[in-house]
This record gives structure tokens, sequence and C-alpha cells, in this order.
């Protein structure tokens, strides 16, 4: 068995999930505004982007967003111990491999949710990993794949990687089906069955056990915390996303924060405050990378979400005609209501 690197379950309390053509790095610095204890993480990079292409394109984030992890997608050992290592240099602070995602492009690539099927080639991928990086390797996965409804498989798979010395496994609670079924429709058709992550905890108390899917409010958070290490949020966090601005008082109260740093109380954070500073953060992005607002400002889009003004605010923050303007003026426009 691997040595494993300790590191405080409260770590995973809460995270983002790693959501394709979403949260990239302009999307996790807004949610770090919002809260500075949840664990964030990257889209899915596979090896091949990061070894046939543009490193930096892929791996570039803000010292802000810490702490956040780099979620692979691959198969080969040695490329993903490659890619591992290139995470660590860039200063992530985990790497996991995602055997959950059901898409036929990631399939077509032998990677995602059909490595379940192979969970040796797993645990020969993270122990690569965990050899060349000196930091937390977790493994997200589903708890089946197709129609094997047996809570057998998702036990032997994760006490098999566990051997290789992954101890943090993140359980989309759902089975992916590999065909028949759209990306979309993984998320929403296969039953979830929360007892199973439930039953990891109690079958591995020494791993981390993080539950996935399905989570859309406080209330819940806290039954499955209950139950498991942490849960991790995706499109919920992501369409509503002054949610995450309750999470570190509800659940990071008593846990100070790393470096002397302070957090902003709720009464010092509103949405007005953290529009400006995305809009401070737009034009230095513009300034630094040439990088056009309404790529950053699509990401904040749910902010003002549930309020009387949000259909108009987000019309403008969404009008590609206004693009030349600077985005405090924007902004301005938006608030004329």
């Amino acid at each position: 068995m691997q040595p494993q690197i300790f590191v405080n379950p409260q770590r995973w309390r809460l995270s983002v999930a790693p959501m394709l053509d979403w949260t990239d790095r302009h999307c996790r610095y807004f949610h770090r505004l919002l809260s500075r204890r949840a664990l964030l993480y990257t889209e899915m990079v596979t090896t091949g982007a990061l070894i046939h292409g543009d490193v930096a394109r892929h791996l570039r984030f803000n010292p802000e967003e810490q702490p956040v992890a780099l979620q692979l997608g691959g198969s080969e050992p040695a490329d993903l111990a490659h890619c591992a290592k290139l995470g660590e240099q860039w200063g992530y602070s985990e790497i996991n491999l995602n055997c959950g995602c059901p898409s036929e492009r990631v399939q077509r690539g032998a990677f995602g949710a059909c490595l379940m099927a192979e969970p040796q080639l797993v645990a020969d991928g993270v122990k690569a990993m965990v050899d060349v990086v000196d930091m937390p390797v977790t493994v997200k996965h589903r708890i089946g794949i197709d129609q094997v409804e047996s809570y057998d498989f998702v036990r032997d798979f994760v006490g098999t990687v566990s051997q290789a010395g992954c101890s943090t496994f993140i359980v989309h609670a759902r089975n992916a089906w590999l065909k028949g079924l759209s990306p979309k429709d993984n998320r929403e058709i296969p039953p979830l069955r929360y007892e199973w992550a439930y039953q990891l905890k109690r079958d591995f108390p020494d791993l981390v056990v993080v539950l996935n899917g399905g989570v859309t409010t406080t209330e819940q958070v806290r039954a499955h915390l209950a139950q498991v290490d942490g849960v991790m949020l995706g499109r919920e966090a992501y369409h509503n996303p002054w949610w995450l601005s309750q999470w570190d008082a509800a659940f990071y109260a008593n846990q100070p924060l790393p470096d002397g740093q302070t957090a902003p109380t709720l009464a010092d954070m509103t949405r007005e405050t953290v529009e400006q500073q995305m809009v401070d953060y737009m034009a230095r992005e513009q300034a630094a990378h040439g990088t056009p607002w309404p790529t950053i400002a699509r990401h904040m889009l749910g902010l003002r979400h549930g309020l009387p003004d949000a259909r108009h605010w987000r019309r403008v923050w969404s009008d590609h005609s206004i693009k030349t303007l600077p985005p405090q003026q924007v902004m301005a426009l938006a608030h004329q209501w």
C-alpha cells in the first residue's frame, strides 16, 4: 500500500465541482470572492491537452483562487504522472482524476466513467501520480456504470484504488450510463443512491468520502455532512452563486483562515460589492491579457438570482453589442432600472 498524505478532512467539507466550460479561472475567481474556504476545482484538463498543447493556457490561475485543485482526464499512468507533476509545478493544491464523466468524447479517449470498469488501471494511474507529487491525489467517480446496480461494484473499486495511495473519493451518487444518455441526462435520469456513499464511509472509515449529486439546499448539505466528510456542489452553486456567501459562516464558523487572513462577514459582503470586485478584475484582465469582459461576466449572471431586478441586470451583462464599453460603464447601465 502506498503512503498517504494526511490532510485534514475539513479541507473537503464544501467544494464546487469541476464543470466543463464553466469552472474556468474567471469563474473560480468569482466564487472565491463569495467563499474563502470552499475548495474549488478546475474544469477537466486532459493529459493530451497538457502534453501536446499550451500548458500555460490550461494551467494558469489566479493566486486568490487557492485552495484550487486540478482535475485531470486520462488513463495512461506515465501521462498522468507527467501532468500531475506539471500541476504541482504550477502551484495547485490537489490532483483529481476524473472517473465519472460519461460523455462519448471522453469515452473515445478511454477515460472518465468507463475507467470504473478497470479499477486496477485507475490504481496504477493513482500510484504513478502519488509517486511524483507531494500533495493529495483524489478520485471523482460514479457509483456504477450502465445497468450495474450493485453496491459491491463501487465498494470494490474504492478498495482497489485506495490501496494505491488515494485516500479521498468524491462520489457522484448515480450510475453513469455510457450508452443511450446524454451527459445532461446522465446528471438527472439515473437514480441517486446517497445511501451507497454513506455505506462507503462506514466500510472505509479511514478514507475521506465526499458526496456529489443533486444537492441544492443548505439543509441537504447539513444532512449529508452527518454521514460523510464533505459535499461537492455543482450546477446549483453555479446558477445561484450567492448561496456560496453563506457557506463560510454555516460550515466553517469556528475555523481560522490560513496565514492570518480574515473573511468578510455577510454584513460586509453585498452583491454590489462582489460585482464591483468583478468589474475591477475585468479591467485588470483586459489590461494584462486582452480578455473581453463578456468572457468573465458570463459566470456571474446568477448573482442577482431571485431578485426583482435580476432579468434586466442579467440582460445588460449578457449584451455583447456593448462589449466595447468599459465594464464600469456596463455596471452602471445594469443598475439603471
